[in-house]
C-alpha cells in the first residue's frame, strides 16, 4: 500500500474471497455460481478503477495461513482447480488488498480504520459466499453505519435457496440495495 494517497472516497467496492483453490468440500457446489458472477464482477472492477471517487480494496481469507501475504494467497489460487475463476479479476499493482481470518471482512482486519480513513458514502460488497461472508460483512457494515449495495450478479452462492434468503435479509434488515452490477457506478 505504499503511496497509496486518497484520503476521501465516494463510494468503496468490495472484492471479498474471490481468490480460492477451489479444492475444498463445497468448491463442486460454489463453482458454478462463482462461474456465473465473473463477467459482471469483473465489468465492476474495471468501472472502478474508472472512476476517481471509488476505491477497490480487495479483502481475502487467509484460510489460515498466516504466514501468507497478498501475493501468496493469488499465487496459491491461480495454482488451484479453477484458475480461470481468478485470473479476470486480479489486483494491479498498488490496490488496497487485506487478508481476513473469519466471515466478516470487518472481523481482525483494518477495514474499519481503513474506511473511516476513506471516508466512503457507500460500500459495494461483491465476492463469496453471499449467505457466508458477503451476509456477516454486510451485518458489520450495517452496525457501522455504512450504506450498502450488494448487486446479485457479483456475489456467489454455494446454495441458491440461502443465497436469495441472505439477499432478502441484506434488503430488509440491513436496508442494502440490491441492483445489478452494471448499475452500481453508473
Amino acid at each position: 500500500m505504499t503511496g497509496y494517497q486518497r484520503l476521501v472516497t465516494d463510494t468503496a467496492l468490495l472484492v471479498i474471497d474471490m481468490f480460492n483453490t477451489y479444492q475444498h468440500e463445497d468448491a463442486e457446489k460454489l463453482t458454478p455460481s462463482v462461474e456465473g458472477v465473473i463477467d459482471p464482477l469483473a465489468g465492476l472492477i474495471a468501472m472502478a478503477r474508472e472512476h476517481k471517487d471509488v476505491d477497490l480494496i480487495y479483502i481475502n481469507d487467509n484460510y489460515g495461513d498466516f504466514t501468507a501475504d497478498h501475493d501468496d494467497l493469488v499465487r496459491q489460487a491461480l495454482e488451484g482447480a479453477r484458475p480461470d475463476l481468478v485470473e479476470p479479476l486480479l489486483p494491479q499493482d498498488g490496490e488496497l488488498f487485506l487478508e481476513k481470518v473469519r466471515h466478516s471482512a470487518f472481523y481482525a482486519t483494518s477495514l474499519a480504520y481503513l474506511l473511516r480513513s476513506l471516508q466512503p458514502n457507500r460500500l459495494i460488497l461483491t465476492g463469496q459466499v453471499t449467505e457466508q461472508c458477503i451476509l456477516y460483512t454486510a451485518l458489520d457494515a450495517y452496525v457501522r453505519h455504512f450504506d450498502m449495495t450488494v448487486p446479485p450478479d457479483a456475489v456467489a452462492h454455494i446454495d441458491a435457496d440461502l443465497g436469495k434468503a441472505a439477499l432478502r435479509m441484506m434488503e430488509e434488515n440491513m436496508r442494502a440495495e440490491i441492483i445489478p452490477a452494471e448499475k452500481c457506478l453508473g
